[in-house]
């Protein structure tokens, strides 16, 4: 089964088209496999302008650290 991932673009991207910005998409854990939601949960971002492309995957604990830091 095949499930469209939902991206959210980053609050500090511009107004141009053409502006430099990522999307981040939450990746829940799959039931069967995990023993806990921050066991495997992860995030995912990608290039808003190469959507087809790549994606970084990051911890979740990894990608809170990382928001705190630059809040």
């Amino acid at each position: 089964m095949s499930h469209a991932r939902s991206w959210r673009k980053s609050s500090y991207s511009g107004p141009q088209g053409d502006s430099a910005c990522v999307e981040v998409s939450l990746a829940a854990p799959a039931a069967s496999f995990a023993p806990s939601a921050s066991d495997s949960a992860a995030a995912l971002v990608r290039d808003s302008k190469a959507t087809r492309g790549d994606a970084l995957v990051f911890s979740i604990q990894a990608w809170r650290a990382f928001v705190a830091s630059v809040a």
